[in-house]
């Protein structure tokens, strides 16, 4: 265009329109009574369905529009035509209880394409779409070009082709690339259309926000607070000392209030101070006796404070096998069990430790989570197998004495969000324990990591605390951006996987 343009305004459709209207489709579609809508059927698609009627203008002149109805998908067939949707003079297939958006017209004028007007459009009926709960959007898209190759091609290897740019179609290349799929061939579609031979392809696309109907109120939370605490290790005198320490954390966050409280690996370790003179395999297995008491006052807390409490890690016997367990505390009373697949060398070999097994995602009202404890966030395989069950946050409790360990733990658990497409609290602990065998010193910055994609921090790091002080970090994470970089992010790390090179798979 040469004209500057000053303006541009998406709006309803009126009556006031029609002229301008009818001008633009005899302009396309040829001056035929067929080729452009009635003002009696105007006035009905306003009526029914205001909302869904728009046109577009540049500089108060009218540059294209965008029609639609909501339909029960259910009762369309597989084989439709144009006309068994909106052939009807006055559009009895639209439904106010439909579960689809219908598209049945768009277009822009020539003199107003490449400026993505056309895009404008379709974002208003995704955009419609989500507003009004609904599955998604399908229309029968046109295939202009095909009648060039229809003596070669069928219809699906026509497609087939444009998807891999073999062959240009702009219609059915603005499609895809407004993130419509192409779901079947209809034949017969739209009688008159020689170009395409009277074919169309049935595109859709899926609205990721659509909740079904339930008679059970939803309680879940898409806005999502995580409390974190790096927990300074220091002599008690007793349990009961320790737990007063504990309780006065939890109180802290759900102040805040927190849906979540993350403690430590091995947080509970200052308890080992009364057992140094024996030895390290006896002492800790005289810390695992804690455990049970520990869990049992968490689990009360997260009821009587309302936060969810992940509990760190515990040393546990089990069938008089030590292992590296945790709980996850769940404000509405349910207790489950959480374990360390992992040991690292030094656990093994000082403690004999044994390898836990159990690897599952967790039900919250805040959605499904992971945990990993420590050493396992280095495996990458644990947290992927998660993230395939519908993990949005990964938590870890760690206990790293050097920052050489530390770093592991940091690097690794910023990769498992950015790879996993999902957050990742991290939680240790600081200070010293002289009198504690094998526990003598401490280094942690406990975190929230993030994807790296533009809603997210460029660097991946939603919040971090200063290292090596006792301290509690609080922050916001939101599911609903995790959904949307899943289905529109710039990469698509678990959608683009090479499922036909590689996979993984959980052993039974």
């Amino acid at each position: 265009m040469e004209n500057k343009i000053e303006q541009v305004e998406l709006k309803y459709l009126s009556l006031n329109d029609f002229e301008d209207l009818k001008e633009a489709f005899v302009e396309i579609y040829g001056d035929s009574p067929d080729a452009y809508w009635k003002k009696s059927e105007l006035r009905q698609l306003i009526s029914k369905f205001p909302e869904g009627q728009v046109v577009i203008t540049v500089n108060g002149d009218l540059a294209g529009c965008a029609f639609s109805l909501i339909v029960d998908y259910n009762k369309i067939d597989n084989k439709h035509t144009y006309d068994d949707v909106a052939g009807d003079a006055k559009f009895k297939m639209h439904t106010s209880d439909g579960d689809m958006l219908y598209g049945i017209d768009i277009f822009i004028k020539k003199e107003y394409r490449g400026l993505k007007l056309g895009r404008r459009l379709y974002d208003y009926r995704k955009e419609l779409c989500e507003q009004l709960n609904l599955k998604g959007i399908v229309f029968g898209g046109r295939i202009p070009n095909y009648h060039k190759h229809a003596t070669d091609l069928t219809p699906r290897q026509y497609i087939n082709k444009v998807r891999s740019r073999e062959i240009d179609d702009h219609v059915l290349n603005f499609q895809l690339a407004n993130d419509f799929r192409p779901v079947r061939i209809l034949s017969n579609y739209l009688e008159g259309d020689t170009d395409s031979k009277e074919y169309a392809v049935l595109m859709q696309w899926d609205n990721i926000y659509f909740q079904k109907d339930s008679v059970k109120p939803s309680t879940n939370k898409t806005e999502v607070r995580l409390g974190l605490v790096q927990w300074q290790m220091r002599s008690y005198s007793d349990l009961d000392e320790l737990l007063h320490q504990v309780e006065y954390f939890v109180e802290s966050l759900s102040g805040y209030r927190s849906d979540f409280a993350l403690f430590p690996e091995f947080f509970n370790a200052p308890l080992m101070a009364k057992y140094n003179h024996l030895s390290e395999p006896e002492a800790i297995r005289e810390l695992a006796k804690f455990t049970q008491p520990i869990k049992d006052k968490m689990a009360e807390l997260s009821i009587a404070y309302n936060i969810n409490i992940i509990s760190g890690s515990m040393p546990k016997v089990i069938n008089d096998k030590l292992y590296n367990v945790g709980y996850l505390c769940k404000r509405d009373g349910s207790v489950e069990r959480f374990e360390k697949i992992h040991v690292t060398p030094d656990e093994a070999k000082v403690w004999g430790m044994q390898r836990g097994s159990q690897l599952k995602t967790f039900d919250t009202d805040c959605g499904k989570i992971g945990i990993l404890i420590c050493y396992d966030v280095e495996f990458p395989e644990l947290s992927r197998i998660l993230a395939l069950e519908g993990m949005n946050i990964l938590f870890v409790p760690f206990l790293t004495d050097t920052q050489n360990g530390f770093s592991r733990v940091k690097l690794c658990a910023q990769a498992r969000a950015v790879e996993n497409e999902c957050y990742v609290a991290i939680a240790g602990s600081v200070g010293n324990l002289p009198k504690v065998h094998n526990m003598d010193i401490q280094y942690a910055q406990s975190a929230v990591f993030t994807p790296s994609d533009f809603a997210f921090p460029s660097n991946g790091v939603k919040a971090e605390t200063t290292p090596n002080t006792e301290m509690i970090l609080i922050a916001d994470v939101n599911l609903d951006d995790l959904t949307e970089l899943h289905n529109f992010g710039s990469v698509r790390n678990l959608k683009d996987r090479r499922e036909d090179v590689y996979t993984l798979e959980r052993k039974k």
